[in-house]
């Protein structure tokens, strides 16, 4: 097959979603060829990419604003190039604000849209699933309650399984440790601030300050930070020079088997919480954005849990410490609370091992790829 498909993939983890999905699909139609907007992974797989994923993943109301002018010429873009290339199907992944819009303009050019991995309507604006229906042919949901959130709207929604229930379950911490040349006899902790320029300035520093909180209770800690390939090293250089006495090991992304490495992390909240939550090892979530967004945000949000591994268990499994709440002694605590031997402990390991359950069966790149091959048909 010699057609085209057009994938537009923001933040790290959508964009290794969707460059699984692309290999599934070309072992359903070889030669199929794609373009459009993704980072390294969608690019190794075969992705001629017009914009990097980079130029386009931005979080927060407020945050977005600075970048406005690029990223709506980047949707330009990829419109123009939409109607010039005229792809068989369009695979828009996550990043609703953009590729909503995109979709709009897709279906006026007789485009057929596939949207992978849900816009959280069942947490705000679930009008936006009407607006959905008319620009979106099918939506492929990686959570199991995704789907009754649509019902009504008119939305073709199917749950296709999360990508992250494939993932074996995990080793041991020496086997990570060794993988990653880590000591086997020091405390290691996970600090995970996320993949994005603004989550870092936002969420290093407590997190840096619950670092040297932590080392006083254990002088042998050595902290390691995976940096997504999304991600420019320098960011990290001006926060981790405020402090000279921690030592900081930075990994190339690999977050699953940093947190798999570590005796405890603190987790950005959002697809990395679910990862650091697979791999079973005591940790916080926590998360900030500008106090503008925030206060936005809490007028329209309505959620009992911001953790998607609070969420898929119905209950607070992890500690959620949340915009004001994200300060370094509050982390510190949390986190050596958890670590520490006893009933939290306790009660948080056995929490996760519910959280692998309610993600699917494994195959969610497979059943992608299928399902595009079927939009493709019709």
């Amino acid at each position: 097959m010699s057609a085209e498909i057009l994938i537009v993939a923001g933040e790290a983890s959508a964009d290794l979603h969707a460059a699984r999905a692309l290999l599934a699909l070309q072992a359903l139609l070889p030669g199929v060829k794609a373009f459009g907007v993704g980072g390294p992974a969608l690019r190794a797989a075969g992705l001629e990419a017009l914009y990097p994923a980079e130029e386009i993943s931005v979080m927060g109301l407020v945050e977005v604003l600075p970048r406005l002018p690029r990223i709506l010429a980047i949707l330009n873009g990829v419109a123009r190039a939409a109607e010039t290339r005229r792809p068989v199907v369009a695979l828009l992944v996550d990043l609703p604000d953009f590729n909503l819009r995109l979709a709009a303009r897709l279906k006026k050019l007789g485009i057929k849209v596939v949207y992978y991995i849900s816009p959280t309507i069942w947490a705000w604006r679930p009008g936006r699933a009407f607006t959905i229906a008319k620009v979106v042919d099918r939506m492929l949901c990686i959570l199991p309650f995704e789907p009754e959130a649509y019902r009504g709207s008119g939305v073709n929604a199917r749950f296709v399984g999360h990508p992250f229930a494939e993932r074996p379950l995990p080793a041991p911490p020496p086997t990570y440790r060794q993988a990653l040349g880590l000591p086997l006899d020091r405390t290691i902790i996970g600090l995970v601030p996320g993949s994005r320029p603004g989550e870092i300035g936002r969420l290093l520093p407590p997190m840096l300050d619950a670092a040297e909180r932590l080392r006083a209770k254990h002088p042998d800690a050595l902290f390691v930070l995976p940096v997504a390939p999304t991600l420019d090293r320098a960011l990290l250089a001006h926060h981790l020079a405020a402090h000279p006495g921690l030592e900081v090991r930075l990994v190339d992304g690999r977050t699953e088997e940093v947190v798999g490495a570590s005796d405890g992390a603190l987790v950005k909240s959002g697809t990395s919480a679910l990862e650091a939550g697979l791999m079973h090892r005591p940790m916080v979530v926590t998360y900030k954005v500008s106090g503008l967004t925030y206060v936005i945000g809490k007028l329209l949000v309505k959620v009992a849990h911001y953790s998607l591994v609070n969420l898929l268990v119905g209950r607070e499994v992890v500690r959620e410490l949340i915009q004001g709440a994200a300060t370094g002694p509050r982390l510190a605590a949390e986190l050596e609370r958890v670590m520490a031997d006893g009933p939290a402990r306790t009660e948080q390991l056995a929490g996760l091992l519910e959280v692998r359950a309610r993600l699917g069966e494994p195959g969610a790149p497979e059943r992608v790829a299928q399902q595009l091959v079927e939009v493709i048909a019709t």
